[in-house]
């Protein structure tokens, strides 16, 4: 979110919630849709904020992965060959877009209860519509970007098979695991300020550790580490759910290395991811319910 401060309006026709009410599941859920417009108003300030004197605005959410798309085909085809990956500019977007959307919404969501604090101490809000708010507006970047994959997947012939139905499910999979991960590194942010600086390294290396630029047909089957051997994708697959989520996307709008197109989702491994991502938005909402009291304070 930005740190810019901006008036949110407030409805005074909202009901009143006792602090009883709220320590319930079904008071927290009523609570969330009374306040819904202003999560809409959250994201569509977010929006303006971010375009807010730019000369390109929306275009560059076009632009800016078809840029990362050529550099990296440029790269990986002409200066470092990288054989076997046919039609590589595909390859390389359709894990890219998803990407964008993930260290988008990271990069924002830590700043978004700091940046906001002139707002936390004036008005009274469900303080989780923050970062919230923040992954909305990045998912909007993300569908924008979408329409540039869809124009360059057929431009090259793949178009959109019956397996692209598995992306509403990948995407909502995604969106569950940044919004825990957004509700963890946002509390952070309010109780250690260096939050952000160690997000910043940590995103690179787990840039690297995702297969954006590679497949994961390259990883060897027995590497070893400190002596033990491991299978270096089910590994991938177990500790890093970006890669997992990613590889979902290459798979079902790509394909994959040696495929003959895009090919289906493994269900038992998107439900695999799906729990994952259940389990770490579980951790992130626990953390940031149990310390929001705490916001003002440390603001």
């Amino acid at each position: 979110m930005s740190t810019e401060t901006t008036t949110v309006s407030t409805n005074p026709s909202l009901p009143r919630f006792d602090s009883d009410e709220l320590q319930t599941l079904p008071g927290k859920i009523r609570e969330l849709f009374e306040f819904r417009y202003l999560l809409k108003n959250l994201v569509i300030r977010d929006l303006k904020v971010r375009y807010k004197n730019s000369f390109l605005g929306v275009v560059w959410s076009l632009l800016h992965p078809l840029l990362m798309m050529m550099v990296y085909t440029i790269l990986f085809t002409i200066l470092i060959p990288n054989e076997g990956v046919e039609k590589y500019p595909i390859f390389i977007l359709v894990a890219l877009i998803p990407w964008q959307f993930h260290t988008g919404t990271l990069n924002n969501s830590v700043q978004s209860i700091t940046g906001n604090a002139a707002i936390i101490k004036k008005v009274y809000f469900p303080r989780i519509l923050l970062p919230t708010a923040t992954m909305l507006s990045n998912l909007v970047n993300f569908l924008l970007a979408a329409v540039v994959l869809l124009v360059m997947l057929y431009a090259y012939g793949v178009g959109l098979t019956i397996h692209a139905l598995w992306v509403p499910l990948i995407l909502l999979t995604q969106m569950v695991f940044l919004l825990g991960l957004a509700l963890i590194v946002a509390t952070l942010q309010t109780f250690y300020r260096d939050t952000a600086m160690i997000l910043e390294v940590g995103l690179l290396a787990w840039f690297f550790l995702t297969p954006i630029f590679y497949p994961f047909e390259r990883f060897s089957r027995e590497a070893q580490l400190w002596g033990l051997t491991f299978d270096a994708p089910r590994l991938m697959r177990w500790v890093n759910p970006m890669a997992s989520i990613v590889d979902g996307y290459r798979t079902v709008l790509w394909g994959t290395v040696g495929g003959d197109g895009p090919a289906s989702m493994d269900p038992l491994a998107l439900l695999r991811t799906f729990v994952t991502a259940v389990l770490v938005f579980i951790i992130g909402y626990t953390v940031f319910s149990r310390t929001e009291h705490l916001f003002g304070e440390k603001l």
